[in-house]
């Protein structure tokens, strides 16, 4: 074999077949016309709506934490998850020993400081007696009234200490602030909880799942565009195929940076009168920004292509100069760019650059606000693959490297 290729003549026929099949397969491609090997789309009049997009979590518009504000065992627990309850509903009792304790303590130091306050009374009147016969000094009078004002102000500190007693023994009781659903309990029966240093949680209450909220966070990008009262719709993953909607109601001006990225909160008002909406669902927003009728549109696909040199006169020099997106295309928390580009029209067997002023945009069509460019005109976007046998096989696109 080795000498065999060794030998020139047949190294010669080789180069010459290589040739050959080379000028045969140019020949064919050239054969093939502008419209089998391009793919091109007609320039349309219609509507187009810009949206933009974001995720959003649906929480209740109310939701109350109950928690205690005395310690103790969870004697008895009346609630459970997705009950409903009314204001002033008891939700669970916490074992009342200790605190009735407390209760009877205080009473008896009332009690005390009542005796205390009559013996005070008592001695005064004596004094005063004594003191009217010239039997007792004026400091011994003057002691007996400031003993009667200590024994009183014992006695309202023993009332108080009282009150206090038999408040905490009434927070022993649980009560639902609210009318609502449980969503959640963090307590069971036997549990000991600790109000010492701050308030445990004991119960979630959603006062009104009817009406709901979705938290969502939006580049800055798009911030500008949303306004309070615009129309929202949105999907959740257990229920794929229906939309719902909401309305914007507000745009918190608190912004999150994460990774160089800025975003604000936006609080979409939702109905939710089947309540099917559940707490927590990830919801996926679209906010409608803006709207044009009749507008002139070119494919996003047709902004993207861009030719070989060879295909256009111009196409290098125009490709070099302006290879620009659509209006909209941009990653959150980036600046938007101008909105100008270039698609590609097929003009005899050449492709001639057309520049175009874009407006709005959504994922495929751009509208077109300026340039050589009416509706009926044909632009490319995309290029057919040429088969051995000069047809057209399935098409592909030339994109434009960003």
């Amino acid at each position: 074999m080795k000498r065999f290729l060794k030998n020139p003549f047949v190294l010669f026929l080789l180069v010459c077949a290589l040739i050959a099949a080379g000028v045969f397969g140019w020949r064919q491609y050239k054969s093939v016309s502008p419209e089998q090997r391009y793919k091109l789309q007609a320039v349309e009049k219609g509507e187009l709506k810009q949206s933009v997009s974001a995720n959003g979590t649906l929480n209740p518009v109310t939701l109350v934490n109950v928690g205690t504000q005395v310690s103790g065992a969870v004697k008895k627990l009346y609630v459970d998850f997705n009950d409903k309850v009314e204001k002033g509903q008891v939700l669970l009792e916490l074992d009342p020993a200790l605190l009735t304790a407390q209760v009877k303590q205080s009473d008896a130091n009332v009690q005390g400081a009542i005796a205390s306050v009559e013996l005070a009374n008592a001695n005064l009147a004596r004094t005063r007696g004594l003191f009217a016969q010239e039997y007792v000094s004026r400091q011994e009078l003057d002691q007996s009234v400031q003993a009667l004002k200590a024994a009183r102000a014992q006695l309202a500190l023993a009332r108080a200490q009282n009150e206090r007693d038999r408040a905490n023994l009434a927070y022993s009781i649980i009560r639902s602030p609210v009318s609502g659903v449980i969503v959640a309990r963090n307590i069971d029966v036997g549990q000991t909880v600790a109000a010492s240093f701050q308030t445990p949680t004991l119960f979630q209450i959603a006062q009104d799942l009817s009406r709901m909220q979705i938290d969502s966070s939006f580049a800055e990008a798009d911030i500008g565009s949303i306004r309070v009262g615009q129309a929202v719709r949105f999907n959740v993953d257990a229920f794929p195929s229906r939309n719902f909607k909401g309305v914007v109601k507000q745009i918190r001006l608190n912004p999150t940076t994460q990774q160089n990225v800025v975003t604000y909160n936006v609080v979409i008002s939702v109905d939710n009168p089947e309540q099917i909406l559940l707490p927590g669902m990830t919801s996926y927003v679209s906010i409608v920004v803006a709207r044009r009728e009749e507008a002139l549109l070119v494919p996003n696909a047709a902004l993207r292509f861009k030719p070989e040199a060879k295909d256009s006169k111009d196409a290098k020099s125009s490709g070099e100069k302006r290879e620009e997106k659509p209006a909209n295309d941009k990653k959150p928390g980036k600046k938007r760019e101008a909105s100008s580009g270039t698609v590609y029209v097929l003009q005899g067997k050449e492709l001639k650059p057309v520049s175009v002023t874009l407006g709005i945009t959504d994922s495929r069509s751009t509208e077109v606000l300026g340039g050589d460019l009416k509706a009926g005109d044909k632009v490319v976007v995309g290029e057919n693959q040429v088969e051995e046998n000069g047809s057209a096989s399935k098409s592909t696109v030339r994109m434009r490297m960003f």
